[in-house]
């Protein structure tokens, strides 16, 4: 009999997969998932939830781990589908080996909110697909998954765990995966069929067949829930996500979402549109009076371009840059300054060493002075080198501006005056690159090494060393003898 089930899934599979797909078309009033799957207010956009469900960013956790707890999550608007496909995700998690009771999703014609079948309603009317985790009939055939249909009038066997009512079935344990279970529920041309993610794997289209129900007929239209219950054992019931797909058979063209609205949420949009637009308007009106020198400009205008914000952002890039270079050659005279004052005084007193002392003795002084002076000159020259060049890049700025402003930008001209200035910065590079070679590198003739000091004399010679102990000798001892006289005649008194 097994080997006859598991051909009887290969063929239904084969099948599904020659035969050619319906076309999906999200539908986002009927779904939610995360990460902001809740509001501020802790409600789901689209849904309502009730018991002890709890929303959260990323989850909604249906009923938490601890007894007798029961919650649910409904859509708000009804669902008028013909075919539909919903794709679950879920996790059910427990720290015993086994768990209760289970967990529910629902397609019924009014909202379970609450009651005594896995927290939703009892005598529903449409069809509810049960993951069943706790053994109610001790027939070690749980965890499992039930399909049960319902007319409104029958009432759940809880004693059988439903078995005796559902349509199909398959056992699945659900419980404790690695990664969360998910159940794809197609419903499609009177054909209900299910799918398990069974959680083993990371792979989200890994699904495996559970059952199928053939010549199935549902309500038209209903809403879609999901609910969960615990018991004298408790698990963690957690929904990641609920996404709700509307289905078509192929090459049939589905309405536009708008067509599909009915015609009061229509006309209330149609007024609040209308309203807005007489607000704007007479916000327009209340600006010209404002503003009279505006009067009959088209608002449009008023407002920066794409091209102009790019025109303004160069614009503002070459004021700083100019703001820059112009900064710098301050600072570049403010050295030059410094390097004159200190080739005019070493100049002066290299004359003046030769005025005081003549010959050979005053030679070599006098080299190392002129080679000093040489030096400060090079350096003199290479900064007047970089402040022309300077000169040259704010020049060239500021007639890259003056054209731009006449002409606009992106001409030929304008391009060649970046690449000038670019050429000239290049140059003023070189130029510091090359100063700072010469003055943090100089050659070995211009390097100049100060004269070793004379030889400091000794400041204790052995004599006064030899004197100085017999000076502290004599001291002590006279202490010495000092303080025994004063001791003996305190004794005269005793």
């Amino acid at each position: 009999r097994i080997i006859m089930l598991w051909l009887n899934a290969n063929n239904i599979a084969a099948a599904a997969s020659t035969a050619e797909a319906p076309n999906r078309r999200f539908e986002y009033k009927y779904s939610f998932k995360g990460p902001h799957l809740s509001q501020a207010d802790g409600s789901i956009p689209f849904w309502v939830h009730s018991g002890n469900a709890i929303p959260s960013a990323d989850q909604v956790r249906i009923t938490p781990s601890l007894r007798s707890q029961k919650g649910s999550v409904w859509t708000k608007s009804t669902v008028n589908f013909d075919n539909w496909e919903a794709e679950v995700t879920f996790r059910v998690s427990g720290r015993g080996r086994m768990g209760a009771d289970g967990l529910a999703i629902w397609f019924t014609t009014a909202q379970g909110l609450d009651g005594p079948v896995y927290g939703a309603a009892d005598n529903w009317n449409g069809i509810g697909i049960f993951f069943d985790s706790f053994d109610n009939d001790g027939k070690k055939n749980n965890p499992a998954v039930l399909v049960v249909g319902n007319n409104g009038k029958l009432v759940y066997d809880h004693p059988n765990d439903g078995t005796t009512q559902a349509l199909g079935t398959c056992l699945r344990d659900f419980r404790n995966k690695p990664y969360p279970v998910r159940a794809k529920i197609t419903y499609y041309k009177r054909t209900l069929t299910v799918l398990i993610n069974n959680g083993f794997t990371p792979d989200k289209d890994d699904y495996e067949f559970c059952t199928k129900v053939d010549n199935m007929v549902i309500p038209q239209e209903g809403y879609f829930g999901i609910s969960a219950a615990t018991g004298g054992l408790a698990d963690d019931h957690d929904v990641l996500s609920f996404l709700t797909f509307r289905l078509s058979e192929p090459g049939q063209e589905l309405p536009p979402p708008e067509a599909e609205m009915p015609k009061q949420d229509k006309d209330k949009y149609q007024e609040e549109f209308e309203n807005f637009q007489q607000d704007l308007d007479k916000k327009k009106e209340d600006y010209q009076k404002e503003h009279p020198d505006v009067q009959g400009q088209p608002i449009e205008d008023m407002y920066e371009s794409v091209n102009d914000r790019e025109i303004r952002q160069v614009f503002e890039g070459q004021n700083r840059i100019h703001l820059e270079i112009k900064q710098l050659h301050h600072q570049l005279a403010v050295i030059l300054d410094e390097q004159r004052r200190y080739v005019s005084v070493a100049t002066d007193e290299i004359s003046k060493r030769q005025g005081e002392s003549g010959g050979q003795v005053g030679q070599a002084p006098s080299q190392e002075m002129g080679a000093v002076v040489a030096t400060q000159q090079e350096v003199l020259r290479n900064l007047n080198e970089l402040r022309n060049s300077f000169y040259e890049s704010l020049k060239q700025i500021g007639a890259s501006q003056h054209q731009g402003n006449a002409v606009g930008m992106g001409t030929y001209e304008t391009v060649q005056h970046f690449n000038d200035i670019k050429e000239h910065l290049h140059v003023v590079k070189k130029n510091i690159e090359h100063l700072i070679t010469r003055t943090g590198n100089p050659s070995e003739k211009q390097v100049m090494n100060c004269p070793d000091p004379p030889p400091m004399p000794s400041c204790l010679g052995t004599t006064h060393f030899l004197v100085f102990v017999v000076i502290q000798s004599v001291l002590f001892f006279s202490y010495i003898m000092y303080k025994s006289q004063q001791e003996a005649a305190a004794k005269k008194f005793f």
